[in-house]
């Protein structure tokens, strides 16, 4: 959140309104999952009658929406609340803060400045050109007592205030919005415009959680992540053992992102070669992909048959096209290294390829633009797209299916997206209503399907919509040269499997818009090969005979080339034209 100096609406207690409006929200929907604890919270905060005065209350929205839950009280200075001393004695009187918190050493390198810290360790100056945490560390031998701020600085009448019901709020804001990566904020960007969303009729009992032990086993997956992030996890059992005891075996949702981080804790136990961890934790993690990663961790170990052995397994029955193709590769590898007969495996069709030579640019471009400016004419005009425009069009003209009012898929008003988008089912739930998007494929309905969602929904935050980068101009185009059964054939491989096909499509399109056709392009540059999605999506449009090909692009003067390499970025046109906040939970 802005500063008081930097803030949009400075003066005003927005804020606090939106605060109370998403407690109000939590008390109405959550009551059954709430504690002693967290009722009387709501009860004080809300109740008019047991109200705190309007400057704390606001006060401890001001901490709560800042990093930490440690604050001078000389830097909480808004004009709104007007003395922070004073508004923070009711809150401490609760025992919702410290009003003149213990600082630690390692608190007040945070809280402090250098020049202030000089002055309170004159008798221990500074290392010579030390950095803050060098400094930091030759104090600590001396300093080992946590002391009041004022007693750090005898120049200072400031206090510390500690937020003491930091992680209570935090489960209120994981209980909001199903997630840990959206925050407060939310509401005063939607207010000023900055992100809008569709507006989901969700049921009155529509809720992230159904029971008080999932939000605790959310908070526990998180906290175990953090560790991982944070600490590397160097002893990994510990850490094992704590996700162990979390308990998702009733909530398929929970189940997943314990499965995505014990794929995480796998990975991190490769990257130190510990391959037997590294087994034992892919061996019970379901996340997609964990199979793979154990072929190649028992490879790595030396122990090809049984590397081979589980390969043949999953040959029998791949769980995405993604395995399929790392298997093409992997069996026959084993194979010859164990001296068995490698029979060729059919792999994905070559793509047609060809060479383009340019002189080098005397500014670095990436590859993808250059060949664009050069292929681009008035009567066959071309864009860099990537993965925007085929994702954009399933986007709108399914735009009712996506954000269907489906139960446990939309609970709080900021969501760009359903909670269950990458969920098996996702496509089942739903299917009505895609049949029937899909149906208009079959006639002309589809493309006045789009255009309306084009003007209607224009800048909503959607997850597979980029506004930033599909003008009107580029719409009619695509409209005008792309034939439906093309379009179904994409939008049908898209929805198979969302979180894998979402990327890898070609990086160029080139229209001809009189002869209502068009032709995908996948640029690499000098040194640059296609990646496995590329691969995947390359095969599949020539099994349905779609105008693609590879483009190879060489500097013909071969002068640095190197500051032109192509982005190898599959999500930079998104990024740069969309305006997003947070991925669906």
């Amino acid at each position: 959140m802005p500063t008081a100096a930097a803030d949009p609406i400075a003066g005003s207690f927005y804020y606090l309104t939106n605060f109370e409006r998403a407690l109000a929200w939590i008390a109405e929907r959550y009551d059954d999952l709430l504690d002693d604890g967290e009722r009387a919270f709501l009860e004080v905060f809300l109740n008019d009658d047991a109200r705190l005065p309007k400057a704390s209350r606001a006060l401890l929205v001001r901490m709560l929406m800042r990093k930490g839950t440690l604050f001078r009280t000389g830097r909480l200075a808004y004009a709104e609340i007007g003395c922070s001393v004073a508004a923070a004695a009711p809150l401490a009187a609760l025992g919702w803060i410290d009003a003149d918190a213990a600082v630690s050493l390692d608190e007040l390198f945070a809280l402090a400045t250098r020049p202030e810290l000089a002055r309170m360790f004159a008798a221990a100056p500074a290392l010579k050109g030390a950095r803050k945490a060098e400094w930091l560390e030759a104090l600590r031998a001396q300093h080992a007592a946590p002391r009041r701020y004022r007693e750090w600085d005898g120049e200072t009448s400031e206090a510390a205030l500690r937020v003491l019901v930091a992680p209570l709020c935090e489960r209120f804001r994981l209980m909001f919005f199903g997630n840990l990566h959206q925050d407060w904020s939310e509401f005063v960007l939607a207010d000023l415009g900055v992100f809008q969303y569709e507006r989901v009729a969700f049921a009155q009992s529509s809720r992230a959680f159904q029971q008080r032990e999932d939000v605790d086993a959310y908070l526990a997956l998180s906290a175990c992540r953090e560790a991982l992030e944070l600490t590397g996890a160097e002893a990994l059992e510990p850490l094992l053992e704590a996700v162990d005891a979390i308990d998702t075996r009733d909530n398929a949702w929970l189940a997943l992102r314990r499965a995505k981080l014990l794929f995480a804790i796998g990975h991190h136990a490769e990257r130190r070669h510990d391959w037997d961890a590294a087994l034992r934790v892919y061996e019970r993690c379901a996340w997609p992909g964990a199979r793979h990663r154990r072929m190649r961790v028992l490879e790595r170990a030396g122990r090809d048959e049984a590397a081979l052995a589980l390969a043949l397994q999953a040959a029998a029955e791949p769980e995405s096209e993604e395995e399929q193709q790392r298997l093409a590769r992997i069996v026959p590898r084993l194979q010859r290294r164990l001296g068995l007969h490698a029979p060729k495996l059919a792999g994905a069709r070559a793509a047609q390829r060809g060479l383009l030579e340019l002189p080098c640019p005397a500014e670095p471009i990436a590859v993808e633009y250059a060949v664009r400016d050069h292929l681009s004419t008035d009567d066959a005009p071309v864009h860099y797209v990537e993965n925007a425009l085929i994702n954009s069009l399933f986007g709108l003209l399914c735009w009712e299916p996506i954000f269907a009012a489906v139960p446990g898929a939309f609970f709080h008003p900021f969501q760009r997206g359903p909670a269950d988008l990458h969920a098996p089912n996702f496509r089942v739930r739903r299917a009505t209503q895609f049949d029937a998007c899909f149906a208009q494929l079959d006639s002309d309905a589809w493309r006045a399907t789009i255009l309306r969602h084009f003007e209607t929904k224009a800048g909503l935050q959607s997850p597979f919509v980029f506004w930033g980068m599909l003008t009107p101009g580029l719409l009619t185009l695509a409209l005008d040269c792309l034939p439906a059964v093309h379009l179904k054939l994409w939008f049908e491989r898209l929805l198979a499997d969302i979180r894998a096909n979402r990327s890898g499509l070609p990086d160029l399109i080139r229209f001809w818009p009189r002869e209502r056709r068009y032709e995908l392009i996948e640029v690499k540059g000098p040194g640059d090969r296609l990646q496995d999605n590329q691969i995947r999506w390359l095969d599949y449009c020539m099994q349905h005979d779609m105008p693609v090909r590879v483009l190879d692009l060489r500097w013909s003067d071969g002068i640095d080339t190197a500051r032109h390499a192509g982005s190898g970025d599959s999500g930079n046109v998104a990024r740069s034209g969309e305006a997003t906040s947070t991925e669906a939970a």
